[in-house]
């Protein structure tokens, strides 16, 4: 959407114009006429500037999201089989832009919530003389390093911004991805479950 309509910009372009019996003001002299249309080219230049914009950030990304692609290395293992549309190939471009890498538990939900997943993560720790209690896990030592991912067994995800493009589907499901996309991220000596209830 331009800023400015083809009738402001021929206005502009009149204002422009020397005075006298040459330059009639006229709505409907010749002149005017090459004016709307001048207006019209500059309305849709505008229109097309505001349009490549939108389409230059990753969530919104589609004259330019092949570039976001070919830039980050995506379609990549985790995406094989599991991009549907314009709407998860964005997810794709934001969740790969925002994982810089990280050891807390926001980190993941953040980088699976740009997925378009929801998720927790429950962390483990081991029994200990003074914090245990009876009916607490008796955990190991290697227990402090293991999460568990808890998500719906099955996550439908919808078209970023509620809008479908040619060729992209309205929704998706299936959690192959996350699990692919968080063992990517995680640090080797985390041990990753995944739960789905």
């Amino acid at each position: 959407m331009s800023l400015f309509s083809k009738d402001d910009y021929a206005g502009a372009l009149g204002a422009l114009l020397p005075t006298g019996r040459v330059w009639p003001l006229a709505s409907k002299t010749v002149q005017a006429a090459v004016l709307r249309a001048l207006g019209s080219a500059f309305q849709r230049s505008d229109a097309d500037a505001i349009n490549l914009i939108a389409g230059a950030f990753p969530p919104t990304a589609t004259s330019m999201l092949p570039e976001w692609e070919a830039t980050l290395g995506l379609p990549d293992d985790c995406a094989i089989g599991e991009i549907d549309g314009v709407s998860d190939r964005q997810r794709m471009v934001v969740a790969k832009l925002i994982s810089t890498g990280g050891l807390n538990r926001d980190y993941y939900i953040r980088v699976a919530a740009a997925l378009g997943y929801t998720i927790t993560i429950t962390q483990f720790r081991p029994s200990m003389c003074g914090m245990s209690v009876c009916g607490d896990a008796l955990n190991g030592d290697e227990w402090p390093f293991t999460w568990q991912i808890n998500a719906p067994q099955t996550t439908i995800k919808y078209a970023l911004s509620g809008a479908s493009y040619c060729g992209d589907s309205l929704s998706s499901w299936g959690n192959k991805q996350l699990e692919c996309a968080i063992t990517k991220i995680a640090p080797s000596h985390l041990r990753l479950i995944f739960s789905y209830a």
